[in-house]
């Protein structure tokens, strides 16, 4: 009976990491066939992010919207930082960054805001503009001063933000009881990634710049098919890779909560508890704390 039941185990196993392998990769003739996958197997992939169920307002038993900061340097945050290298690597694989901006570009993504609150709608050229940064060089400027028709294409500096700038994400959720089910539950509203204003790199006459600012928030249930087509490294088993959308939504990354929706108009930890990194830590685990609590305080009695 072992016997079989360890038989039986093992095939699953094998089919699972079969449908779940790089595409066509044991079954190419020629490399160029690696990643094409057939009819075959779009048939058999033809899956959807799983479909968020209808809550319906009166079964909210309490709520609280908070807003986090994922830093990009901790290490349970490195799959969404990673690949940051485009050209050595396939298309299927992109960092977190690289795979909302490609969305958006290519339309699949149009929910896409200049604040949290989701009332400033972007557009994709206004995002451009806040990407990349042109300056002339002074020896240019006395070329133009000298010749108005001169090519000083090699006298300017172009600045870039890309993947190996992005510096954390901001999210935005709301976590909330389900007093039908009984259990808290967390929803995803909005992520926004943080680099340093694109105005400020290179430039050494205003001083030293820490700011970090978010480039654009996304309206994260429109995003849902995009996160979830694209998949992250699995380290334990390449066969079986996980998705952006996955992973979001199962709140796997570390994070500090850096603000929470109050009587204060929503205002940050560091706004009244100022001047100290470790106090700031401190509050934002507090937060987390009561937010952990309104879930076992239903079971006491």
């Amino acid at each position: 009976m072992n016997r079989i039941t360890f038989l039986m185990v093992s095939l699953a196993l094998f089919v699972s990491s079969v449908a779940f392998s790089q595409a066509n990769l044991l079954n190419a003739r020629i490399p160029q066939e690696i990643g094409v996958k057939t009819l075959e197997k779009l048939e058999a992939d033809n899956d959807q992010p799983l479909a968020y169920g209808f809550i319906d307002d009166r079964d909210i038993y309490w709520s609280k919207v908070v807003w986090e900061y994922m830093d990009l340097n901790e290490r349970l945050n490195l799959p969404y930082y990673y690949p940051i290298d485009t050209m050595r690597i396939s298309s299927n694989r992109r960092s977190l960054y690289d795979t909302l901006l490609r969305g958006i570009k290519e339309g699949d993504i149009v929910e896409v805001y200049d604040d949290s609150y989701f009332t400033s709608k972007l557009s994709y050229q206004e995002i451009n503009e806040k990407l990349y940064r042109r300056d002339t060089i002074p020896e240019g400027i006395d070329v133009l001063n000298a010749d108005p028709n001169a090519d000083i294409s090699e006298y300017i500096d172009t600045y870039n933000i890309d993947s190996e700038h992005i510096e954390g994400y901001k999210i935005k959720g709301v976590w909330y009881i389900d007093k039908r089910q009984g259990e808290m539950k967390y929803r995803l509203l909005g992520i926004a990634p943080v680099a340093q204003d694109v105005q400020t790199i290179g430039r050494d006459d205003i001083g030293d710049i820490n700011e970090k600012l978010p480039i654009f928030w996304v309206f994260y249930p429109d995003a849902r098919q995009v996160m979830h087509d694209m998949k992250v490294f699995n380290p334990n088993n390449a066969a079986f890779p996980i998705s952006f959308d996955h992973l979001l939504n199962a709140h796997r990354f570390s994070s500090l909560i850096y603000k929470e929706e109050n009587v204060y108009g929503d205002r940050e930890v560091k706004q009244y508890v100022k001047g100290n990194s470790l106090f700031q830590v401190l509050e934002s685990e507090k937060l987390k704390s009561d937010i952990r609590n309104k879930e076992l305080d239903l079971w006491n009695y």
